[in-house]
Formats: structure tokens, sequence, C-alpha cells
């Protein structure tokens, strides 16, 4: 699935940090553009850019530049791109679903009825596509999947790449890992055409991501399940974040690290991931979450020879558990309390959050069959 404001500052990297043969491809389109007017989408194109690498501050002055543009040219074609851009500025600043809805949208409206704006539509609907699995609401995410698909030119990979790794969210999600798998090459394929790093780090994450919610559902019902190959994927983004100038994950990447060790039983390396990143990741938008990280993080307590301590955190994460989050994190996160209050000996605790648990498992279940239907009948094939 992609910083805070109070945080850009130290997500910020400099252009000239990001090795990116997308990022200078664009600086070359607006070197040579004709105008200020013709090199506007290059320009909004290269902050959304910026911001998808983590460099918050420089893609905030890029921004700035083409709305002071707009005042001086007022012109359909910068008020779409500006919309478009400012959505993905909302939402790579925290993550924040609504804001940069709102904002998308209207570039989706304003390029829908301007015939010259295609990529901007085909843009727009590919993260409309996303917010709506984000929000779970499969019907959306396929329907503008599809206009994504039906607007987009072959050269538009930065669109194709999104729309696919929607998709393939979407899939994965639903149970259908093959399926998944088929969406995420062809997304590979379209960033890897244009040196689109910051979507080939986004893709890599996510799929990361994914299956270590795969990984911690299984073994919260077989403990052989352990994840072993999973770690290398985890560390991979790490790899080529580093090697690509990306700096979005710095913080995401530790703690999704800290998942897959818990698995694996290795309790004090846990641990210590979560106490050095969980405070900064749950500040960059993961506070939904931060139920379920804290009671895999009172289970590590609880074995490791701090059962004051587990029983403690335990107690926050039941104070954590927030009603919107995903209703696996909802599961997960009774299932683990289940675990931990029973090996504290709190057994009346442990019985209660394995009935929730039980009934959290039971409406994910009903969730991911509702999304297997949708999308087997959207028609979409990768």
């Amino acid at each position: 699935m992609d910083a805070a404001s109070a945080t850009a500052a130290a997500h910020a990297s400099s252009g000239g940090a990001i090795k990116s043969r997308l990022l200078k491809q664009l600086d070359r389109d607006i070197a040579s553009a004709a105008s200020p007017m013709a090199s506007a989408g290059a320009r909004a194109k290269r902050a959304m850019l910026l911001a998808r690498h983590g460099a918050l501050t420089e893609a905030r002055e890029a921004l700035t530049a083409l709305h002071q543009l707009s005042f001086q040219h007022p012109h359909p074609e910068i008020g779409a791109w500006l919309h478009l851009a400012e959505g993905l500025m909302s939402y790579y600043n925290g993550f924040a679903v609504q804001p940069a809805q709102d904002r998308i949208l209207r570039a989706h409206a304003i390029a829908a009825t301007h015939p010259g704006l295609v990529e901007v539509e085909a843009l727009s609907s590919a993260w409309l596509s996303q917010l709506a699995f984000i929000r779970h609401e499969p019907a959306s995410a396929v329907d503008f999947a599809r206009r994504c698909l039906a607007a987009a030119r072959p050269e538009h990979h930065v669109a194709q790449s999104r729309v696919c790794m929607a998709m393939g969210l979407s899939w994965h999600y639903a149970g259908d890992s093959e399926a998944a798998q088929r969406w995420y090459l062809r997304a590979r394929r379209h960033a890897a055409s244009e040196g689109d790093d910051a979507t080939l780090s986004a893709l890599m994450f996510n799929m990361a991501g994914m299956r270590a919610a795969h990984v911690r559902r299984e073994s919260l019902c077989s403990p052989a399940s352990r994840g072993s190959e999973l770690l290398l994927s985890v560390d991979s983004v790490s790899h080529y974040d580093e090697a690509v100038g990306a700096a979005m994950m710095n913080e995401l990447t530790p703690v999704l690290r800290a998942q897959v060790l818990t698995v694996q039983g290795r309790f004090e390396e846990a641990r210590t991931l979560y106490e050095q990143h969980l405070p900064q990741a749950m500040s960059l938008g993961l506070e939904r979450l931060g139920s379920s990280l804290l009671s895999d993080l009172a289970w590590c307590r609880a074995n490791s020879g701090q059962p004051e301590h587990a029983l403690q955190q335990a107690r926050e994460a039941e104070v954590e558990l927030d009603p919107t989050c995903e209703l696996d994190d909802r599961a997960i996160t009774h299932s683990r309390l289940a675990q931990t209050f029973r090996l504290l000996g709190e057994t009346a605790d442990a019985d209660r959050h394995q009935a929730l648990a039980d009934e959290a498992w039971a409406q994910f279940s009903a969730q991911q069959q509702q999304w297997r239907e949708v999308l087997a009948g959207s028609g979409l094939e990768a």
C-alpha cells in the first residue's frame, strides 16, 4: 500500500541525490519546452515524482512555482495538473486519503471535459483506483482502473504502472496471489521502461507488505508458518531505496521487518526495531495500524522476559484499537492479544480477545469474497 508534514524535512532528499532516469528526463523536457506554459505538465510530473521519492520540501517549492505560473496564465491544463499534484502532496504528507481524493477527483473532472488532457485523466483515474482500494471500495477501484486503461496511451507508463499496482494489490487482498503477480509484473514493466524508481520502490514495498500480512495471518493459525524467505524481500526494499536515493519508506520498512521477525520468533530483534521505529512510523500515517503493531510489541515483550511491561503494552494496544482499522489488522490485534494475555496468565482477557478475533476473521473472509467477486466480474485482465 506509500511522510507527515512534521517530518517532511527529515524525509526530503535533494533532487541531485535521487538517481532516477525519469527525473532526468523530466528535467530535459522542462529545459526544452518552448515556453513556461508548455512545460506545465512536465513541471507538475516532476513535483509529483519528488513527492513520491519523499523529497517533500522540494516538491512543495516546485508546486509553488507552478501556482505562480497559474496565476499569471490561468488555463485548465495547469489547473488540472495542479489539483492532481496537490492531491498527491496530501497523500504523501501523512497518507491522508480524503483530502487527496478530493483534489484528484477535481483534476479528473477537469480532464474529462478537456480532450487535450488525456494523461491527466489516465493518471488521476489510476490514483483514484488506488485510493478506492485503500478505502475498500472494490467497485470503485475497478471502475477507475477501467477508465485509466481506456484513456492511457502506450507512453503513459506512470499511470499504467500505478493502476496495475492497484489491481495487483486488490487481487492480493482478495487472496489470489497468482492473479496479483500478473498485475505486479505488468506494473514493473511499465515503471522500468521509464526509469520510475519511485514506483518500483513502492511496488517492492507493497508486495512485501501484502506478503507479510498474509504470513502474519497464517502464523496466528499455524505456528509452523514462519515466512523465512520474506525477510529477504523486505531487506531488498531498503537496499533498493538506498541505491536510488528514495526516502519515503525509511521509517516504514524497519517496522515491516519487525513484523516478519516477530512471526519468526526472533522477539528481541523485533522488539528493538519496534522501539526504534514504531513511534515515527505511526506519525507517518500508520495510527490506524497502531493496535496491531503494539500487540506485536506486547507479544515480543512477553516472550523476552518482560511480563509487566508486556501487560502494560497489551493494555495500550487495546486502547489504541481504531474502529476504522483494516479488518485483518483488527483480527490480528485480537489474536495477538489473546496469545499475549494467555501467556501472561490473564485467561479471561485471552478468552475475550479470542472471541473478538474469531468474529473479525469471519468478517475479513467475507470481505475477501466480496473483492474476489467484483474483480472476477470486472473483465480486466493483466
